[in-house]
């Protein structure tokens, strides 16, 4: 077994075509499909079943895909330890976040990452918490920023968790209008209880959010059920949509930091809040460039904790 057999059955199992598999490797497709023969008969398995128009995997080659992911992953990551060695000049950092740290985390330790390290390339990846952590059990990102507790126990016996900070959730609104809550103009500096948010039209984020989950669960346990404006909207839209005054949109208070076309309204319920960890493999030495983006998180996280509280305060 050798990498190259490993890359062309990835490949070959993503697209589901022999020849189309060979393109994108830039081989022939009879050597693509020597290789995986050769990998079979060395396997003593079959890994693909042979259909009209493609190929689809057997139950050996399911269950070799993860490995063959993982496999590829570590040697990667060997050939960019390599690189790293003349001194963060070149290699990769690939970075999974959730939708909401995407626009207000991420955004701000890029800004600095690409400053200070110019010839490093960065992979983000957005996601819902549960396929961050699927991500980097397979070995496909060497961090996440996940904002979900790990339940499942070989996530708990794999990663390693550093929480970063709590963020305090708030309901954004058209800063132009009346305040949705108390009909009147300014902005409310009373926290609203989720009675209160309730009975306001809202924006919902998509069911993938890990933030739509939380909300639903909360309002479920306290047996209310939300006026929904929109349904299904993403980050940006969200946003966007809260800013026009269709609806409230429920987030962390992170996001309504440098948004002046926003009034943000804290929320009383205290348990409305989520813990930001910074999620690794614990069984795979960070990169260089990834402990150098590892150290910039933890600053930026600390920095950007201290401006949410001002804006709670605030508010």
């Amino acid at each position: 077994m050798n990498l190259e057999q490993l890359r062309g059955f990835v490949e070959v199992a993503a697209i589901g075509h022999f020849t189309r598999a060979a393109e994108r490797l830039h081989l022939a497709q009879p050597s693509l499909s020597r290789q995986i023969a050769t990998l079979e008969s060395e396997l003593e398995v079959e890994l693909f079943h042979r259909i009209r128009g493609g190929v689809t995997l057997t139950a050996a080659g399911e269950r070799l895909l993860p490995i063959a992911r993982r496999m590829l992953a570590d040697a990667e990551a060997a050939r960019d330890e390599m690189s790293e060695l003349t001194g963060l000049r070149r290699g990769r950092v690939r970075l999974g976040a959730t939708p909401t740290l995407t626009t207000s985390l991420v955004a701000e330790v890029l800004v600095s990452f690409r400053a200070q390290y110019p010839g490093i390339d960065v992979e983000v990846f957005e996601r819902g918490s549960r396929d961050l952590i699927t991500a980097l059990l397979e070995g496909a990102l060497d961090l996440a920023l996940i904002v979900t507790s790990v339940s499942s126990g070989a996530a708990r016996a794999v990663l390693e968790l550093e929480p970063l900070l709590s963020e305090r959730l708030v309901a954004v609104s058209a800063a132009h209008e009346d305040d949705p809550f108390t009909g009147r103009a300014g902005s409310s500096s009373k926290p609203i209880s989720l009675a209160q948010l309730a009975r306001v039209p809202q924006v919902q984020f998509a069911e993938s959010y890990d933030l739509r989950a939380s909300m639903d669960a909360a309002y479920a346990a306290a047996a209310l059920h939300p006026v929904v404006a929109v349904a299904g909207a993403e980050m940006d839209s969200a946003l966007r949509f809260a800013e026009r005054g269709i609806g409230v949109a429920v987030v962390p208070a992170m996001v309504a930091a440098d948004r002046p076309t926003l009034r943000a309204t804290p929320l009383a319920a205290e348990d409305l809040a989520r813990t930001v960890s910074l999620a690794r493999r614990a069984d795979m030495a960070p990169t260089h460039a990834a402990g150098a983006m590892q150290a910039l998180i933890r600053n930026t996280a600390d920095r950007l904790a201290a401006v949410q509280r001002g804006l709670v305060q605030r508010v």
